[in-house]
C-alpha cells in the first residue's frame, strides 16, 4: 500500500454545491476504508475553498477512481483536481 494526497480546488462560486453534497461525501470517503485524514482547504476568512485527502491505497489508479467517483467530482464542484504519491516526512498517520 502507498499513500497518495488529492488536492481539489472548488470552482468559483461553488460554496452551495459544497454544502448540498457534504453529507453524501461525506459518507463515500468513509465508506472507502482508503482515507487516512481529510478536510476542507480554507480561504482566509475560514470558508472551504477546496479539499485536502490522504489516501492509502494499492496505487494511483485506485485514487483516481476514488477520485473520479466521488459525489463532490460527480456534482461538478471541483475546478481541478490533482494526486500526486505522497510520504511522511514528520509527524505520523495512524489508524
Amino acid at each position: 500500500m502507498a499513500l497518495f494526497v488529492i488536492v481539489c480546488k472548488d470552482k468559483p462560486g461553488a460554496l452551495e454545491t459544497r454544502l448540498a453534497t457534504r453529507p453524501v461525501h461525506l459518507d463515500y470517503l468513509n465508506a472507502s476504508g482508503l482515507v487516512k485524514a481529510a478536510g476542507p482547504l480554507l480561504d482566509e476568512a475560514g470558508s472551504p475553498i477546496g479539499s485536502l485527502l490522504i489516501i492509502e491505497a494499492e496505487d494511483k489508479a485506485a485514487v483516481q477512481a476514488l477520485a473520479d467517483n466521488d459525489p463532490y467530482t460527480l456534482a461538478g464542484l471541483f475546478e481541478s483536481v490533482e494526486i500526486q504519491g505522497w510520504r511522511v516526512g514528520v509527524g505520523s498517520i495512524n489508524g
